[in-house]
């Protein structure tokens, strides 16, 4: 049991609205647009996101120790290998296993869903590698904002209805852009979550040469950067959905907003939290604008 929940901990399960929320929303505008949802495909899309999602979060910290990123009694999340509860090889362990199940749901996926998911996959896997494993890593390079709004927005919900349509064996109309933007607010969420853990870890990110965004343009800049996505979250709502429920998601965005400003310390490990919360109201939100 304790080595359970250890693992538990270790798989950041705070963070995995990022990738549930965007295929929970894609299923809402494939139910919106085609009147019914195919049940085991849903099921596999969303536990080929959780496990894309876990192993990101596991190569992330087996090389942030590696670089010395991540150091005990950090201010952040405490991870297992810098607090020495596993060690180097148990982690690699769980990177193949995880990696073993992604790939897995992903081939099934990319049956039923053909070249596109072939495509999604393929380059989610690789953005999964890219982003802290290499010598050029998109977090240290500050450019991983970018692949976030993509692969936890955009991407995930518009992939999740392709795999809808294709499975009840439907034409799709994907030029219809509802997905897009549906997902796009999704995306948002998820870059207030690398804003808010970049500004907290600046400091620590400047000295190991982790050229994140707050580390390349300061607090304050970060700051209003994070006040310009929250402001982008209701305009993206409603070119999904019209002036529906959705667009009341700028509420518990700006009171996020609120939260982050006067933050201190680990007072933005609650800010995080807060924002998977924020995730999973807009996903109610569009349940509501399309019952």
């Amino acid at each position: 049991m304790k080595s359970i929940l250890l693992w538990l901990r270790i798989i950041r399960p705070q963070t995995l609205f990022a990738s549930l929320c965007p295929v929970l929303v894609g299923l809402l505008v494939a139910q919106m647009s085609i009147g019914q949802i195919e049940a085991a495909t849903a099921l596999l899309t969303a536990l080929c996101a959780l496990a894309l999602q876990i192993l990101s979060n596991l190569i992330n910290d087996y090389y942030d120790f590696k670089r010395g990123t991540d150091k005990q009694g950090r201010v952040g999340f405490k991870r297992a290998l810098a607090e020495g509860t596993v060690n180097e090889h148990e982690m690699r362990m769980a990177c193949y296993i995880t990696l073993a199940i992604a790939v897995v749901l992903g081939v099934i996926l990319c049956y039923i869903g053909g070249w596109p998911i072939w495509l999604i996959g393929i380059t989610a896997l690789l953005f999964a590698w890219l982003y802290t494993a290499t010598s050029y890593s998109l977090s240290y390079l500050g450019i991983a904002d970018i692949f976030v709004f993509l692969y936890y927005g955009v991407m995930a919900t518009w992939g999740t209805v392709w795999l809808q349509y294709q499975a009840i064996g439907q034409a799709s109309d994907m030029q219809h852009p509802t997905a897009i933007y549906a997902g796009a607010v999704c995306g948002l969420i998820s870059m207030c979550v690398l804003a808010i853990n970049n500004i907290r870890d600046m400091e620590d990110d400047r000295q190991v040469g982790k050229r994140t965004i707050p580390v390349r343009i300061g607090k304050e800049g970060a700051l209003v950067l994070l006040g310009i996505i929250v402001a982008l979250m209701p305009l993206f709502a409603w070119l999904a959905f019209g002036m529906s429920w959705a667009v009341a998601v700028i509420i518990p965005a700006c009171f996020l907003y609120y939260k982050v400003l006067k933050a201190k310390g680990a007072a933005y490990n609650i800010c995080l939290m807060m924002a998977g919360i924020v995730n999973l109201i807009y996903t109610m939100l569009v349940w509501m604008s399309i019952s």
